[in-house]
């Protein structure tokens, strides 16, 4: 049974954004929406408008839970108590909910939830071998779900050699999709399913390094990579490099095939609006880092819901979002 959280942090943010940007509604404000966990990630939306997200839990000391939140009656819900860490999240065309779930005592494998909440595990090994930590995952039309692999926080050994970006195939079966990309953070797929979007966001550091060692350089890109008729991945294509300042967390898209990224640079934090090309096209600005976004269903097609901090916001767009 789902339990309803106090809707009174609903509210007006005063994070205004600025007029000029084509993309966002006339006068609109970031909405605080909930406010009560600790660490928001993954925000998906159900064909019903259901808002569906994860708060993953600090240091383990909790098991992680997914909540929902109602656009009709505006109260925020215990959709899983225990999500075995989740991170990002994303829906099925046959409106399957799908769990990449992490390290730090989390399941560390691409999970599915049922309508009631129960777990069961889609893809969980490689090669036997358990993954790093899978973080983001997106669903392709034709069955598809391709998902990131790295390794950011967690005292669990690693047994694959690499951090790398994996499809899952309909019949079950899991294959390496590219392993070109050092440390994959977020991915979606374009509107058409022939692009496949990855960020690169590699802070140099697994977490398990022995005090004093000095991490690798970092690498923060945004990339695409052409999908083939058998779900392949082509070569990649750098569309955004940020230098040595950190990236993009989670991603998703319009209609149109612009690309919503949240951008966590400590100097301009917020959801960026990306071309097909990597053209930088709009900005949101948000107080808190911002970790995912996706947009809403039916009425609320042209609504951005972001994940950042502690909460939930969304912002009204003139755009409509795209779901697979």
């Amino acid at each position: 049974m789902l339990r309803p959280f106090a809707c009174w942090l609903l509210c007006l943010c005063p994070l205004v954004v600025s007029a000029a940007d084509p993309i966002v509604a006339p006068n609109a404000q970031l909405e605080e929406l909930w406010n009560e966990g600790e660490f928001t990630e993954g925000v998906a939306a159900r064909a019903d408008g259901l808002i569906f997200f994860s708060d993953i839990a600090i240091g383990g000391m909790k098991p992680g839970r997914i909540m929902t939140f109602d656009p009709a009656t505006k109260t925020t819900s215990v959709f899983v108590a225990d999500s075995g860490q989740s991170n990002g999240i994303f829906f099925t065309p046959e409106g399957k909910l799908l769990a990449a779930c992490g390290a730090v005592k989390g399941h560390r494998a691409v999970c599915e939830f049922s309508p009631k909440g129960e777990m069961s595990v889609v893809a969980g090994k490689f090669n036997g071998k358990v993954f790093n930590s899978p973080n983001d995952l997106a669903v392709h039309p034709k069955g598809w779900v391709y998902f990131s692999d790295p390794r950011y926080v967690g005292s669990e050994p690693l047994e694959l050699d690499l951090m790398s970006v994996y499809r899952i195939n309909p019949d079950g079966s899991v294959v390496r999709a590219t392993n070109n990309i050092s440390k994959p953070n977020g991915v979606i797929i374009s509107p058409d399913g022939k692009t496949l979007y990855v960020a690169e966001t590699d802070n140099g550091a697994t977490g398990l390094e022995p005090e004093g060692t000095k991490p690798k350089p970092p690498r923060f890109t945004l990339n695409s990579f052409p999908i083939a008729d058998d779900g392949s991945l082509g070569e990649k294509t750098v569309i955004v490099n940020f230098g040595d300042e950190m990236g993009i967390d989670g991603m998703t898209v319009d209609t149109t095939g612009r690309v919503y990224a949240a951008i966590r640079k400590e100097s301009r934090h917020g959801i960026a609006v990306y071309s097909p090309q990597g053209e930088e096209v709009a900005f949101i600005k948000t107080e808190p880092l911002p970790t995912n976004c996706t947009f809403g269903t039916g009425k609320e097609a042209n609504v951005l819901y972001i994940t950042a901090g502690e909460g939930l916001y969304r912002i009204a767009t003139t755009a409509k979002g795209y779901h697979p």
